[in-house]
C-alpha cells in the first residue's frame, strides 16, 4: 500500500500545483484578493503532499520493496542501510522527484520568507514557481513514474551502482539541486516583475538574498562534486570538463554575473535589461542541464541514460519556457529603455564589463558542450571537445574577470576620473605581476600559464588589502575593532567571496603545474619514489564488505627517514553487479594530497600501482568554502530584509492610490 500511498500524493501534489500556477495569477489580474490569498495555502499543501511521496519512495528503499520497479533496480538487501536511502535519488525517476520537493521547499520558503511583499506580486511569483512545478510533476507521473510496480516481484534487486555509494552521494545531489531549482526563485521574480510592468529597483531588492542563496547551495554542490570526483574516481583529477560537469557550471557563472547586476539595479536602477536576462538565461540553463543528464544524448559517469521520449518532454518543457520568457520580455522591452546613466570610467561600467565576459566565457562552455552533439544528430560526424578547448578559451576570458573583479571596488558609482584610479589600482597590478612572476621562478616553473595564475592570485590577496585598508579609512578616530563591527555583512561576504578566488587560483595554478604522477608494477615489500616521498607497499589482504569483496594495500609512505602516513587503497568487487572499484587513500595536507590508487593484480602476483603527488589541491575546495561562507554573510545582511519591507510598504501604498 505505501507505493500506491506515494503514487497518489503525487497526483494531489499535481493537481495543487496546477491550482497554484492559475488561481493566483487569475487573482492578480483581476485584482481579487480572495483568489490571489490561495496561493501560500496551495504552495504549502503541495510541498505537503510531495513529502508525503518522498517518504513512501524511501520507505519502499528502506524496506527492500522489489515489487517497485525503480527499487529493484537500484537496491539490493546486502546494500548498507544509508545508500538505500540515498538510491532514492540514486537514477532518474527519484532525482526527478528531489528536484520536485526540493522546488516546493523553495515555494514554502518564499511564502514565509516574503510574506510582507504586495500580494499580487507575490501571487504572480508563486504562479511562476507552480508553473514550473506543473511541468516537473507532469514529466514525472507521465513519463518517469517512481511508483511503477513491477509484478511479479524479483526475489532480489539490481543494487545501487558502486559509484554512487559513497557520502558524497548524500549531500551532492542535494546541494546541487537546491542551486539549480534555487534559481528559479529568481527566474519567478523576474518574470513576475514583467507580468506586472512594474521594473524598477524594488524587485531587485526583494530578488537579490534568493539569488544569492541558490548561488551558494551551487558553489557548494559544486565543489562537493569535484572533490567527491577527486577521490572516487581514482585518476587523480579534479575536473575534466565532462559535458554534464559543464551543465551545472554555465548556470553558475550566469548566476555570477546575475548576483552583480541585481546589485547594480538596486542601487542605480540600471542594467534592468541585463538582470532580466541573465535570470531568465540562469534558469534556463538549470533546464538545460536537467534536458543534458536525462535526455540519453551523453555518455558520462554523472549521466541517466534513458528513453529519448523523456528528452524529448523537458526539450519541450525547455523550449516553452524559453519561448515565453522572451515573448514576455519583448513585450515589456520598453519599460527596460533608460535607467541610471554611467560614464565610461564607473563601478557600473567595470560590472557590466563583467557581465559582458562571464556570458562569453558561459557562451563558450556551452558551444563546446552542444558542438559535439549538434554534429553528431545531424550525422556529421562524432568529435571530442575535450579539455584542451575549454583551457584555450576559458583562461582568455576569465582573466581579465579578475582583474576587473578587483579593480570594480576602487572605482566611484556612475562617474570617475581615470587618473584616480590609475593612482589606486596601478601600483597593486605591477606589484601583483612582481609577485607571480618572481613565485612562479622560486618554485622552479616558470610558465606564462603559472606566471599569470599566481599573478592573479597576488592581484586578488592584495588587492582585497588594500580594500579593506580604504574601508576601515572612511572612520577615522575610530576605533579599529568597532569600525570593523561597523562593515556591513554584505560587504564581508563580497570581500570573503573574492577573496576565496583568489584562493582558488592558487591551487589551481600550483596542481597544473607541479603535480606529479606515475603507474608503477610493484612487488609487496617493493619501493617507489615520488616527489621526495618513498612509498613502500607491505602487503595485500583480502577484505569483505557488507556488499562486496576487496583486496586491501597497506603502503607506507616516508619522507627521509621520517614516516608520514599509512594509506589503504583498496581494490574492490561488487556482489550485484561484478563491478570493479578502485578505492583511493590520500593522505591530506594543508600544502599538498599524496593519493594512491590500487590497479589491477598482475599474474606474476605483482599490482598495478597509480601514485600522485597534488601540490596545494585543497586550496582549490578552500577557495570554493570562502565563497560559499561569504554567500552566506551577503544573503544574512539584515539590510536586505529591512530594504525589501520599506520597498513592499511603498509598492502597497502605490498600489493603494
Amino acid at each position: 500500500m505505501i507505493p500506491e500511498l506515494g503514487h497518489f500524493a503525487l497526483i494531489l501534489a499535481l493537481v495543487i500545483s496546477l491550482m497554484q500556477a492559475t488561481v493566483p495569477l487569475v487573482g492578480a489580474h483581476r485584482n481579487r484578493l480572495a483568489l490571489m490569498a490561495v496561493a501560500r495555502p496551495a504552495a504549502q499543501g503541495q510541498f505537503l503532499f510531495l513529502a508525503i511521496s518522498f517518504a513512501c519512495l524511501t520507505w519502499a528503499f528502506v524496506q527492500n520493496d522489489f515489487s517497485v520497479q525503480y527499487v529493484a533496480m537500484h537496491s539490493n538487501t546486502a546494500t548498507p542501510m544509508i545508500y538505500r536511502i540515498t538510491g532514492v535519488w540514486g537514477s532518474h525517476e527519484g532525482s526527478l522527484l528531489l528536484w520536485a520537493l526540493t522546488l516546493s521547499l523553495w515555494t514554502v520558503a518564499v511564502t514565509i520568507f516574503s510574506s510582507k511583499l504586495p500580494e499580487a506580486f507575490m501571487a504572480r511569483v508563486l504562479s511562476v514557481l507552480g508553473w514550473v512545478s506543473v511541468g516537473f510533476l507532469s514529466f514525472t507521473l507521465i513519463t518517469s513514474n517512481p511508483f511503477d510496480r513491477l509484478l511479479p516481484a524479483v526475489p532480489e534487486g539490481r543494487d545501487l551502482n558502486p559509484l554512487l555509494q559513497d557520502p558524497g552521494m548524500i549531500i551532492h545531489p542535494p546541494l546541487l539541486y537546491m542551486g539549480y531549482v534555487g534559481f528559479s526563485v529568481a527566474f519567478a521574480f523576474a518574470i513576475a516583475a514583467l507580468l506586472t510592468g512594474r521594473l524598477d529597483a524594488a524587485w531587485a531588492v526583494w530578488s537579490r538574498p534568493w539569488t544569492t542563496v541558490a548561488w551558494v547551495f551551487l558553489t557548494a554542490g559544486i565543489a562537493v562534486g569535484s572533490g567527491w570526483a577527486y577521490y572516487e574516481l581514482g585518476w587523480g583529477g579534479w575536473w575534466f570538463w565532462d559535458p554534464v560537469e559543464n551543465s551545472s557550471f554555465m548556470p553558475w557563472l550566469l548566476g555570477t554575473a546575475l548576483m552583480h547586476s541585481l546589485a547594480v539595479t538596486e542601487k542605480r536602477g540600471a542594467f534592468r535589461s541585463w538582470t532580466v536576462l541573465l535570470a531568465i538565461g540562469t534558469f534556463t540553463l538549470s533546464l538545460l542541464g536537467t534536458f543534458l543528464v536525462r535526455s540519453g544524448v551523453l555518455t558520462s559517469v554523472h549521466a541517466f541514460a534513458t528513453d529519448p521520449k523523456r528528452g524529448l518532454f523537458i526539450l519541450a518543457l525547455l523550449v516553452l519556457v524559453i519561448g515565453i520568457s522572451l515573448t514576455l520580455y519583448a513585450w515589456r522591452a520598453p519599460r527596460l529603455a533608460g535607467g541610471g546613466s554611467f560614464a565610461f570610467v564607473s563601478r557600473d561600467t567595470s560590472l557590466l564589463g563583467n557581465n559582458v565576459l562571464l556570458s562569453m566565457v558561459c557562451a563558450s562552455v556551452l558551444l563546446g558542450t552542444l558542438y559535439p552533439l549538434f554534429l553528431d544528430a545531424l550525422n556529421l560526424g562524432k568529435i571530442s571537445v575535450g579539455p584542451p578547448y575549454f583551457e584555450a578559451v576559458f583562461v582568455p576570458l576569465m582573466a581579465p574577470v579578475v582583474i576587473l573583479m578587483m579593480i570594480g571596488p576602487f572605482i566611484r558609482w556612475k562617474t570617475d576620473e581615470g587618473s584616480r584610479v590609475a593612482r589606486q589600482v596601478v601600483p597593486g597590478l605591477v606589484a601583483s605581476v612582481v609577485a607571480g612572476a618572481a613565485a612562479a621562478f622560486l618554485i622552479g616553473h616558470a610558465t606564462w600559464r603559472t606566471v599569470l595564475g599566481l599573478s592573479l592570485a597576488a592581484w586578488v590577496v592584495i588587492g582585497s588589502v588594500q580594500i579593506l585598508v580604504r574601508r576601515l579609512a572612511d572612520r577615522p578616530g575610530t576605533a579599529t575593532s568597532v569600525r570593523l563591527r561597523g562593515i556591513p555583512r554584505a560587504w564581508w561576504g563580497m570581500w570573503m567571496s573574492h577573496l576565496g578566488i583568489g584562493v582558488f587560483i592558487v591551487g589551481v595554478t600550483m596542481v597544473g603545474g607541479l603535480q606529479q604522477r606515475a603507474d608503477l608494477k610493484m612487488y609487496p615489500g617493493q619501493h617507489a619514489l615520488l616527489a621526495g616521498y618513498t612509498f613502500t607497499l607491505r602487503e595485500v589482504v583480502d577484505a569483505t564488505g557488507p556488499n562486496y569483496a576487496a583486496a586491501r594495500a597497506t603502503v607506507e609512505l616516508t619522507r627521509g627517514a621520517s614516516p608520514v602516513a599509512t594509506l589503504r587503497p583498496e581494490k574492490r568487487l561488487y556482489h550485484a553487479q561484478q563491478m570493479p572499484m578502485s578505492e583511493v587513500s590520500i593522505d591530506v595536507g594543508p600544502f599538498r594530497d599524496v593519493y594512491i590508487s590500487l590497479g589491477e593484480r598482475l599474474e606474476d602476483g605483482a599490482w598495478i600501482v597509480h601514485l600522485f603527488y597534488k601540490p596545494f589541491i585543497s586550496w582549490i575546495w578552500l577557495g570554493c568554502i570562502l565563497m560559499a561562507v561569504g554567500g552566506v554573510l551577503a544573503a544574512s545582511d539584515g539590510r536586505y530584509r529591512r530594504l525589501a519591507e520599506r520597498n513592499a510598504s511603498s509598492a502597497a501604498v502605490g498600489q493603494t492610490a
